[in-house]
Parts: structure tokens; sequence; C-alpha cells
């Protein structure tokens, strides 16, 4: 073996200097196996001392920059766990916008309305009250008896509050649900397209994500044979979504028997029933939820929030209904994922339901008069065609007349027009020929996204077009 050559043969500057590490490089690549020779110790440890120090200095210079190296191990499952489109392109139009650029945002599905003043007030109250403290885990009892008596108000059905827990967004709840239920060797069914996070976080439990498509042709409802001939010995759930997201269908009622009927030969799957968007219904129309099934109750995970009706998202208040064998599994989950939800924020979450419901009225009406709006603006554009939103406030036009991929609409849409809106392609594969537009934004800005669209797709069709016939 060569020479030890001491650590400190490689000067420990900062900065990247070649000509500190060329000997040593010279050295290792010069290591021949056939001939016997192996690398100099001391050359290697040199070597390994350079790259963790002017790596760890490269990484404190970069401020993020891509070029920064990490040498920390991460977790497997972390590559299966994805993002939600809609805070991405947000995050782009809000980049473009400090550059000077004009921005519709139609991306992302938050009311652009403030919550009701009661529920503000109840807020600042219980602040102002002293509510600064820890809570239960599974949320203040008061808020749960609230929830309970609401449900049977809109239900008529009787839940137990102890089978109901407070989480900060829905989102938490539907989290702890399916890491409970998913593991590796595993399945659970979710409908596609439908909102991200179901796929993600089957993934990240270790389940296998089994999709049953939701069909332009039926209203964005689903065949309920179709998901039943779907499980299998290793089935763990169902996932549904009415009003979904990001299709505002409403499940078929029929199908909904048809398909609880045929759970009743599989008594151990259970039923994860995400309806955030329940109070969000036009045209007469009527949520049904699955909570109305007496057959499922022992197995029905129900999620619900105050986001989307009371014009919460930042409050961060959501909930689930349990089976009581869950309840147990569910507070631990809280208790060492978030300990219990914002005491104030509680108390406003009490208001919402127990106060008066004519800003949630005013609000639906509003989301009504727009969708009847951006609708009929869509229709009118060359390529596109559009169903008629069911319920929450999104419209998801087909786009495969256009000749534009999902993603490449989106991303020249934001770009050349400086309107945000979000790919079929980022709620599923089966999203491919459709975009996602909010409504929950000003008749103004609708209007002026149907501008834009028209005047790019007019442009842009015409000059494929010529450049096809010649």
């Amino acid at each position: 073996m060569g020479r030890v050559v001491s650590r400190a043969a490689v000067p420990r500057q900062a900065g990247y200097h070649p000509i500190h590490i060329l000997p040593c490089l010279q050295r290792i690549a010069g290591f021949r196996a056939k001939s016997g020779q192996l690398p100099c110790a001391g050359h290697i440890i040199a070597l390994r001392d350079f790259v963790l120090i002017n790596f760890r200095i490269l990484r404190e210079n970069s401020q993020g920059s891509e070029c920064a190296i990490t040498m920390i191990k991460i977790a497997s499952r972390m590559d299966r766990l994805g993002t939600e489109s809609a805070f991405e392109i947000l995050a782009k139009a809000q980049a473009l916008a400090a550059t000077g650029k004009s921005i519709v945002n139609l991306c992302i599905g938050q009311p652009d309305f403030p919550p009701p003043a009661h529920v503000i007030e109840a807020g600042q109250r219980a602040i102002a009250e002293g509510h600064h403290g820890y809570s239960a885990a599974p949320g203040i009892l008061p808020l749960r008896e609230a929830i309970s008596a609401d449900l049977h108000r809109r239900f008529d059905v009787a839940i137990d509050p102890s089978n109901i827990t407070v989480t900060p967004g829905s989102k938490v709840a539907l989290f702890f649900a399916l890491q409970m239920l998913g593991e590796i060797g595993s399945e659970i069914i979710y409908p596609n397209p439908a909102y991200p996070g179901y796929e993600s976080i089957i993934a990240f439990s270790g389940a296998t994500p089994v999709a049953y498509p939701l069909s332009e042709a039926t209203g964005f409802s689903f065949d309920a044979d179709d998901v039943l001939s779907r499980i299998t010995p290793k089935t763990r759930a169902i996932i549904l979504n009415s009003p979904a997201n990001p299709t505002s269908g409403i499940l078929d009622r029929g199908e909904l028997d048809r398909l609880v009927k045929g759970l009743e030969q599989h008594p151990n799957i259970a039923v994860v029933s995400d309806e955030i968007y329940s109070r969000i219904i036009y045209d007469g129309h009527a949520h049904f939820s699955l909570l109305s099934y007496e057959s499922l109750r022992d197995r029905l995970i129900l999620l619900d929030g105050w986001s989307k009706s009371f014009s919460m998202t930042g409050w961060r208040l959501g909930y689930a209904v349990w089976p009581k064998a869950l309840v147990e599994h569910a507070v631990k989950l809280a208790i060492n994922c978030h300990s219990c939800v914002n005491n104030a924020t509680q108390f406003a979450g009490i208001a919402a339901l127990e106060g008066p419901q004519d800003t949630v009225q005013a609000m639906v009406t509003a989301w009504s008069e727009r969708r009847n709006i951006i609708v009929k603006g869509l229709r009118e554009l060359p390529g596109v065609r559009c169903t008629m939103p069911a319920g929450a406030f999104y419209a998801f036009p087909n786009i495969s007349g256009t000749g534009f991929s999902s993603a490449n609409l989106q991303s020249r849409l934001l770009n050349e027009e400086g309107v945000a809106l979000l790919s079929g392609t980022s709620f599923g594969s089966l999203g491919e020929g459709y975009i996602r537009l909010s409504y929950a934004t000003s008749t103004e800005q609708i209007e002026e996204a149907l501008h834009r669209i028209n005047r790019f797709l007019v442009d842009n069709m015409e000059t494929r077009r010529a450049a096809a016939v010649a």
C-alpha cells in the first residue's frame, strides 16, 4: 500500500477547490483490481472528509437551490406520498403575479366569502373568555353534541357523540382512517378522477390503490356492480365521495342501494364516505348520507367539516363519525399527532352548526348563479363540452375536442393567458381530457377567465388547423 496521508493533507477551506482533491482522485482512479493494488486508505479518508465538508458548505450557501446535497436518508414510503396540484399551481400563479402578470385564479377550492359573522364572534369570544388551553383529544363534548344534533336534524339519524372525533380539518380524519385500514398486502378501492389525497394516502399506508371509474355519461356517478367486481380477499375499504371533487357529481341513490346490498356479502370491508360538500347541492337535489344505511353503521367512517360550507378553510376544523370499534384508535392517533384541535375554533364550530344558516344558503345561491355562468361559457368554447354540476363548486369540462392534453392546456393557459386552473390528471389518470375550474370566486373573475380561454383556443386551434392543412 502507498504512504498513508494525513487527513490534514486535504485543506479544509470553504468553497470548492478542485486542485486540493485532484491528487486523491488520481490516486483512487489509479486503482487496478487485477494488479492487486489497493487504494490508499489515507486518500480515501481525505476524500471522504473533503466531500462531507464541502457538500456541507455548498448546502449552507445554496439557500434552498437544487444543487444542495443532502446526506440524510429518507424513508422509502415518502416516495409514495403525493401532494395537491391546486397548491402547486397556486404557488406558480402567485409567483407570476409577483412579476406583474395579470392572473385569474380558478384553481383552488376556497370560498371567496367570509365566514358567517356569528361564527367569527364566537371564536373571538372564546379567546376572550380564556379558552386557551388543551382540550380533550376527541374534541370538546359540546361540539361533538352539536355535530350529533346536526346530523340528526339533517339526516334523521342518531349518532352517539362518543363516536365522533374532531380533527384539524377533515383531511386529518381521512389520513387517520386510511392509516388504520391500509397496510402492505391490502387493497383500498377509491374513485377516479377524485381528490388526489385518496390515492396518495392509500399508497402511503402500504396498501394498493384500486380505482373505480366515474363516468361523464352518468353525471360522474358510479356503477355499483363495477365497484363490487373490484373486491378481492385483500380489500379493506371502499371510498365514496358525494358531492365530488373534482367532478361535482352526486352519487345515484339507486346505485348506492345496490352497493350497500352487495356489501352484505363482504361484512369485513369498511366504507369511507367523504361528505365535505354535503351542504352544497343545486337544482333540488338532495344529499343522501351513507349514515342512513343502518346496515353499514358498524363499518362506516363519515368525514365532514366546516371548510367549504361555512367558508372556514383556514380555521382547520373537521370531524369523523367512527364505528365504535375504531374510536379508540382514532383518539390514539389524535393524541400522537395533534393532541387536540384549537380550542377557540371548536367554539366557533358550535356557533356554525347551531346558529342561523342563512349565510350558508346565500353562498349556495351565489355559487348556483356562478355555476350557470361558467357552464354556459364553457359550452360556447371551441372543442369543449361540460356537464352541469349537481353539487360542490367545480366545473369539470371535457376538453378532448380542443386537441390539447389536460396538462398542456393547464400549463399554457397559466403561462400565456394568466388563467390558473387544474389539469384533470391532477385527480387521477382518468382525468385526462378534462380540466377543473373552481367557481368559488367572483362573476367578474369567471367571465375574464372564459374570455382569456376563448382567445387562447381560437388562436391556437386555428393555427393547428392551418398547419395540418399545409
